[in-house]
């Protein structure tokens, strides 16, 4: 271990950071649960580790059969930590998956309190507000004030498993949404949530439709300008999967920006916002949906889909951060603007990029894996330093996540067969 990482967990079970917001406002707790894999959902409590001390704490414990991962923390204080919850009293018919999941949030200093995110209502006519499934991988906006997820549909998985398309969603703090209950699964929820992403079964080839939207992130710590000059307040990034016109799947990036004010999620467009019977929930009116890159020419087209990792914008919203292979097949760090336009290859390094990432607070530099080693890359020449020195087994991929000040940057290593939380000095 170099001298320039520390450990800060020990005990013989799996510590699971997930990619961005792990850090509480403060820059002094680190917040993970206990799946022993990043790919299983069996952990039972969400935690947190003191940076300075190594004192842990429990945020919450799941109870009655459920289980509970992939925590982030609200950027603003006091904490407050949203993660994924999957169904007590699980049994054959209900039970944990993409589907069958929500989200709480608990705050301090009241931890006792879990409150539910996004309501649940799965009988026709469906509640505007209410969702129809499981989201996941609930991140809090810069600001604090809504939360971006990803999201299954369990009314579409009953009718048509090939019909539950993996989409994008928006909780905004407009109201409580409380279905009639009319099914022994369904609850209320405490924000009003909608799906922002259009995505449809059966793309036509080579055109913009995409059958998946996944891996978004916030753009900027508030929006970015437009080329006329105007600022989109809100707006999210995130892959979709496009058919190319040879039919074969080809990851782009997307842009989806949002309304301004919190009603105007409740205004309905063409379609539904709650969805019906044989259709997904639509988004609100004013969401608009655009393709900012067109890969399909290159010799490895399509963003990179290993590693996994989440396109991350600058804190200034006029980059949008993401990995695809070079035309030596290297996966490399590229940005490209909310605007569109060509993207720009950052790295140029004969290593590739081994991990997910997230940009600096000053958004100079970024954060990552490559040649077996946590780095910093320069944004401006692309230059890697090593933060922690070379070994034999590689960083994990899923997480290397800047302090809010910047100062250091949390990952995780297989010790002994479990994976552990470090952090380095950046």
């Amino acid at each position: 271990m170099s001298h320039r990482e520390k450990q800060l967990t020990f005990d013989p079970r799996g510590h699971q950071l997930t990619n961005i917001n792990v850090w509480t406002p403060d820059s002094r707790w680190l917040a993970y649960d206990v799946r022993p894999a990043g790919a299983s959902f069996t952990g039972l409590s969400i935690e947190r580790v003191n940076v300075a001390s190594g004192d842990v704490e429990v945020v919450y414990r799941a109870q009655h059969g459920a289980h509970v991962g992939v925590v982030t923390v609200s950027p603003d204080a006091p904490a407050r930590y949203v993660f994924i919850h999957g169904p007590e009293h699980p049994d054959s018919a209900w039970h944990y998956d993409f589907h069958h999941r929500r989200g709480v949030i608990v705050s301090e200093p009241d931890r006792e309190l879990a409150i539910t995110l996004d309501a649940l209502d799965i009988t026709a006519p469906y509640t505007p507000g209410a969702l129809r499934g499981g989201s996941h991988v609930h991140v809090f906006s810069p600001d604090g004030s809504r939360l971006s997820f990803t999201y299954n549909d369990h009314v579409m998985h009953e009718r048509d498993p090939a019909l539950d398309l993996r989409n994008v969603g928006v909780a905004v703090p407009l109201q409580g949404v409380n279905p009639p209950k009319q099914h022994p699964r369904e609850y209320d929820g405490s924000h009003y949530c909608v799906l922002v992403s259009e995505t449809t079964p059966q793309p036509q080839p080579g055109s913009d439709q995409i059958t998946r939207a996944y891996e978004e992130g916030w753009i900027g710590g508030n929006g970015y300008l437009k080329p006329d000059g105007q600022r989109q307040r809100w707006a999210l990034a995130f892959i979709g999967d496009t058919l190319s016109a040879a039919g074969e799947k080809l990851p782009e990036v997307f842009i989806v920006d949002l309304p301004h004010h919190d009603a105007d999620y409740a205004k309905a467009g063409a379609r539904p916002i709650q969805g019906t019977e044989d259709a997904l929930p639509a988004p609100p009116r004013g969401v608009s949906q655009r393709r900012l890159t067109f890969t399909g020419g290159r010799r490895y087209p399509g963003v990179a889909t290993a590693p996994r990792h989440w396109l991350r914008s600058s804190p200034d919203g006029s980059r949008i951060a993401f990995l695809m292979k070079d035309d030596n097949g290297v996966v490399q760090l590229w940005t490209v603007s909310p605007n569109g336009g060509e993207p720009h290859q950052v790295t140029h390094g004969e290593h590739g990029v081994q991990s997910a990432f997230s940009w600096h607070p000053q958004g100079d530099r970024v954060a990552l894996v490559c040649d077996n080693s946590v780095m910093l890359c320069d944004i401006a020449g692309g230059r890697m330093r090593r933060l922690t020195q070379r070994s034999a087994q590689p960083p994990s991929g899923d997480a290397v996540v800047f302090s809010p000040d910047g100062k250091k940057v949390a990952f995780m290593r297989e010790v002994g067969g479990f994976s552990q939380i470090f952090v380095a000095q950046a």
